[in-house]
């Protein structure tokens, strides 16, 4: 089946690529995982894994999902593998959301106008 125009010119839109950061965070666990890692800074697997009600290999699971939307980057020191939150893609995300809000701010004024014009 081909693809449509539409599909395919959104397939390398910065909306597209940020989708899917908002997919990786819209999980309660990988949500829990970046605040932690913003919190403290840089930990290992076992580290984040510390008193969660799952396992390890389970967080490692939900890492490697934050690795590929690029939310999260990985450096091994020795034996451990060392997670951290990538400030420039969560940059990207806030600079996004800002610019929906801005464009919602400029449509509620329109609409203020509207209803308020004589």
């Amino acid at each position: 089946m081909p693809r449509s125009k539409t599909s395919s010119a959104m397939s390398n839109t910065p909306e597209r690529d940020l989708a899917g950061v908002f997919a990786a965070l819209g999980d309660t666990t990988r949500l829990a995982l970046v605040t932690r890692l913003l919190a403290a800074g840089a930990l290992s697997a076992t580290a984040l894994s510390d008193g969660q009600a799952i396992t390890r290999q389970a967080i490692v699971k939900h890492l490697q999902v934050l690795v590929a939307a690029r939310l999260v980057v990985h450096e091994r020191h020795g034996k451990e593998v060392l997670y951290a939150v990538d400030p420039r893609r969560i940059e990207e995300a806030r600079a996004f959301l800002a610019a929906i809000a801005e464009g919602w701010d400029k449509t509620l004024g329109r609409l203020k106008s509207l209803v308020e014009a004589p």
